[in-house]
């Protein structure tokens, strides 16, 4: 089936093109003709199923133009209010509606200035909402849909009664559409006390564990789980990955500790400012941050590109938590690596985790030292070929045809990985543990691993030179002295 078959418009079909999307999900081909006829839906599916585009593409599709809105979309966070919105934007470019998120943490002047020039759609989350009604600046009386996305997350962050008091404010004979990972008790008696008839669709949490996805289990010690997760990120050396912990104070502690080791991670959970938030999502999604660390509510329903892996720090208390995390890798087809770690004592969790999500999950041997030290000098081969074959070096070569006079050209190569890295480590020294601190991480983009190991393969650099956007990734086990000019050109 393709989009067309769906007697969209031509202007929805071109922003759907533009978009990216070429063939409709599962869950949009259920949910998208019962929502353009009118019908109540309760949708039971988790992030990473398309559900975003299966309630906004029709929602757009019908709407009409007017100073107050035609539809309100409820989202239990900021990060999801944006992006949902940001997400109708596009596809509602081409039919020019216009769409506003508002959420707290942010200049609730502009948003009340955007909402008396008129809006089409609005985004918000439920505190923010009702603070614009008893305002009277948001008035919900031409409001034909009413989307609560993401129900049981909303109910879980205590805004059952928010979304009742919103739900009192919109005509009873609008469409509401309800969507929601789970079906507690309480998300039920919402949909008998405020829908009519609903239509119910689930996507399976075996339909949504993507081929694509490669999953690896690793089995560690509590102790020595963050110096497993470090020599993992070494391995794999992901272009750009989420680790998700529990609990906040575990975010900021991975966090802080990945970055004492030198990785480029950056820390989101719900105790954060929106200003710093926003700016950590917008490092991450640049690819100025390589690794995201945040608890599942802080990161739910964030669709992020090229996240090669998912690393869940701690096993997910639950197949449909399992399932949302791994499934924000390989997204648009591509392919991505989901790694838990999980101490000897959480197998029989595992393996229910195997079973109820209808999936296999691989055992893989951690890595040893001497692994990591094979694939960094396989990564430094490989920069140095780069750079002769872009013919970077080009300034060195007369340097070079001097010594050349007095050594030879095995021992000069040599010798400039010296002066680049410092001397090559005993592969079975022992870690180090990594000291507890509260002191903030270093700014430098150097980092030092826990062996003190040498420099970072700086393939990253060579590959996007001349970006400033892109990452730095050098590491060097002896800072290079200020006097001596660097090896190879930057």
């Amino acid at each position: 089936m393709m989009f067309a078959d769906f007697r969209l418009s031509q202007e929805t079909l071109k922003s759907i093109s533009e978009v990216g999307f070429e063939e409709p999900t599962p869950i949009q081909v259920s949910a998208i003709p019962l929502i353009l006829s009118g019908r109540d839906l309760i949708g039971q599916a988790q992030t990473g199923t398309g559900k975003t585009a299966a309630f906004a593409i029709p929602i757009i599709e019908k709407c009409s133009k007017g100073k107050r809105p035609f539809a309100i979309i409820l989202e239990p966070t900021r990060e999801l209010a944006i992006q949902v919105a940001e997400e109708m934007h596009k596809l509602g470019k081409h039919k020019k509606v216009t769409v506003l998120p508002i959420y707290g943490g942010s200049s609730i002047q502009r948003q009340i200035k955007t909402l008396q020039r008129g809006v089409n759609i609005v985004v918000g989350t439920p505190g923010r909402v009702i603070d614009l009604i008893n305002r009277k600046i948001l008035s919900l009386a031409d409001i034909a849909t009413v989307v609560l996305d993401e129900a049981d997350e909303m109910l879980d962050m205590g805004f059952l009664d928010d979304i009742v008091t919103i739900l009192k404010e919109t005509p009873a004979e609008r469409q509401t559409l309800l969507f929601s990972a789970t079906m507690p008790h309480q998300i039920i008696m919402i949909a008998r006390r405020h829908m009519s008839t609903p239509e119910k669709i689930q996507v399976n949490a075996e339909d949504l564990v993507i081929p694509e996805i490669r999953q690896l289990f690793y089995e560690v010690g509590e102790e020595t789980r963050i110096n497993a997760l470090a020599r993992l990120l070494d391995v794999e050396d992901p272009e750009r990955a989420i680790v998700f912990c529990h609990t906040k104070r575990e975010v900021d502690d991975v966090s802080l500790k990945l970055s004492q080791l030198g990785f480029n991670a950056g820390a989101i959970h719900g105790d954060f400012t929106q200003a710093r938030r926003e700016e950590v999502m917008r490092k991450f999604r640049a690819g100025t941050l390589d690794i995201l660390v945040a608890t599942d509510v802080a990161a739910r329903g964030l669709d992020i590109k090229n996240v090669s892996h998912v690393i869940n720090y701690g096993i997910p208390q639950n197949s449909d938590s399992y399932v949302h995390r791994i499934g924000r890798t390989a997204r648009a087809g591509k392919s991505g690596i989901a790694i838990t770690l999980i101490t000897p004592r959480e197998y029989k969790q595992l393996r229910l985790i195997e079973r109820t999500a209808k999936t296999s999950i691989d055992r893989k041997r951690l890595p040893s030292q001497a692994d990591v030290l094979k694939v960094k000098e396989g990564n430094i081969a490989r920069d140095i070929a780069n750079i002769i074959r872009d013919n970077r070096h080009a300034a060195y070569v007369e340097t070079v045809k001097e010594l050349a006079e007095s050594f030879a050209f095995g021992d000069i190569a040599a010798a400039a990985l010296f002066a680049a890295f410092g001397e090559k480590i005993n592969s079975h020294r022992e870690e180090r543990p990594v000291a507890e601190s509260t002191a903030r991480p270093p700014a430098s983009g150097k980092r030092y691993d826990t062996v003190k190991t040498q420099k970072r393969s700086f393939r990253s650099k060579q590959r996007d030179h001349g970006s400033s956007n892109r990452r730095n990734r050098f590491r060097f086990d002896h800072a290079p002295s200020p006097h001596r000019e660097p090896p190879f050109p930057s």
